[in-house]
């Protein structure tokens, strides 16, 4: 597996997960949309990641062994 499919399927299953526990967790109280908060915290990350170059979390896979590809 390469770094990239491998972020892709990370931010991918945050991204499901915070969906599913907001839905959760906040399905009575629409007004505290606490989970959403990690949604856009990942969000933010790809759209940084897509303007400047640089991710975290591919740092963090090149040190555990995954391949560029």
């Amino acid at each position: 597996m390469t770094i990239q499919r491998a972020i892709r399927i990370i931010a991918g299953t945050f991204i499901m997960l915070s969906v599913f526990l907001s839905s959760l967790y906040n399905g009575v109280e629409l007004s505290e949309p606490t989970w959403l908060w990690f949604t856009l915290f990942v969000g933010a990350n790809l759209f940084q990641s897509g303007i400047t170059q640089w991710c975290l979390m591919e740092k963090i896979l090149s040190k555990l062994g995954l391949k560029h590809g």
